[in-house]
């Protein structure tokens, strides 16, 4: 099939297929409007897609794609559980989810989430292996020397946008967090006191310029974060953690937590071999540009967060939302842009802001009691 598909009339290229990408391939497949998602990867299962996300206001566009009983038939309502602790073991907060609940905050592992989107398009829709090099004068050029013409190019490439350059200078700036990235595979069998203390949603200890964060996933892992609070960008290259010697990793982790009740650091001791060290960037809040025609951004490439639950939701938003824009106007795709970024813009600056403060209170001293009051306000 020629990369041109779909070309009988004004074509939109997406870059990226991750859930913003999809969110708008979907709206606008509903709308019979053409539109083709380029995604450098070879193939959906080339690569784990993370573990699990806190799906709230972007159940709304998975309603504008039809899709919201399936979601809600994948979903983990017994996912908003919440334990949070300090690091001598003191509990704060548990909240247990009544299985009757209404799914609010529902889980849902990542990877099943942009299975459902992926499934929601014709298989045509999505040309795999294509990774996106540059654009100009309405054609744009891939990594492998392909080609393809559009008439409207949206970046959907994640943080390290590539499409970003064509609207702004703006670029990623460390924030003073660092994370490693921690699982343990099929818990409830391996280690099932581990698996009673972290419960089936949520699991936070927070202290000492450090937190450790356990969140059950829907495979039967449980997937961990530490994360190191003011530090700098080249912190994994000065702290000496062993990272390509998987044992002597975790030893330097545990350590790392020295003084923490013992049930918390037996969770690193408990992890695979797999350990992933990852700095964190964000995009300056509220960051616009000058309505371009022919380009605009949705998701991180547009408003990348700290990981506090708004980054995914936004996304989601984003495309179902440009996809409304362009069917609500399908013959001048310069006004559904510009309709599109002046909501986008005020609705994700507000996100931003609210990442931002509570990432800054998870930097804090006192961030354990900090956030039992923002889960507890009054």
């Amino acid at each position: 099939m020629p990369d041109n598909y779909g070309e009988a009339g004004a074509t939109i290229a997406i870059v990226g297929a991750g859930l913003g990408g999809l969110a708008l391939a979907r709206v606008l497949h509903m709308n019979a409007i053409d539109a083709v998602v380029y995604e450098r990867e070879s193939s959906r299962h080339v690569r784990g897609q993370g573990g699990m996300l806190d799906i709230h206001s972007g159940q709304r566009a998975l309603r504008e794609a039809g899709l919201i009983g399936q979601f809600y038939a994948i979903a983990r309502g017994e996912g908003q559980d919440m334990r949070l602790l300090e690091p001598d073991g003191t509990l704060l907060l548990q909240e247990d989810t009544p299985d009757d609940a209404p799914l609010e905050r529902p889980e849902v592992d990542r990877a099943d989430l942009r299975d459902l989107l992926l499934d929601s398009l014709p298989e045509h829709a999505v040309r795999w292996g294509h990774a996106f090099e540059s654009a100009d004068n309405g054609v744009l050029h891939f990594a492998d020397g392909s080609s393809a013409t559009y008439d409207l190019l949206v970046g959907a490439d994640g943080a390290n946008s590539r499409v970003r350059a064509l609207l702004t200078d703006a670029r990623p700036a460390h924030i003073g967090q660092n994370i490693v990235e921690l699982c343990i595979s099929d818990i409830d069998r391996t280690y099932p006191d581990l698996a009673a203390m972290v419960g089936r949603g949520n699991f936070w200890v927070l202290g000492d310029g450090r937190s450790l964060a356990a969140q059950r996933n829907g495979d039967g892992r449980v997937r961990i974060g530490l994360n190191f609070y003011n530090t700098a960008e080249d912190w994994f290259a000065t702290s000496g953690i062993p990272f390509d010697d998987p044992a002597a990793a975790r030893a330097r982790l545990v350590e790392e937590f020295t003084g923490w009740d013992p049930r918390f650091t037996a969770l690193i001791e408990a992890s695979d071999d797999t350990i992933v060290p990852r700095s964190l960037t964000t995009l300056p809040v509220g960051l616009t540009w000058p309505s371009t025609p022919g380009v605009t951004l949705l998701g991180d490439a547009a408003h990348l967060m700290p990981p506090v639950g708004e980054g995914a939701n936004m996304a989601l938003l984003d495309g179902a939302l440009l996809g409304l824009a362009l069917a609500a106007h399908p013959d001048d795709f310069p006004a559904a842009v510009e309709e599109y970024e002046r909501e986008m813009f005020e609705r994700t600056g507000a996100a931003a802001r609210m990442s931002a403060d509570l990432h800054e209170l998870l930097m804090s001293p006192d961030a354990s009691r900090r956030l039992l009051a923002f889960f507890q306000p009054g």
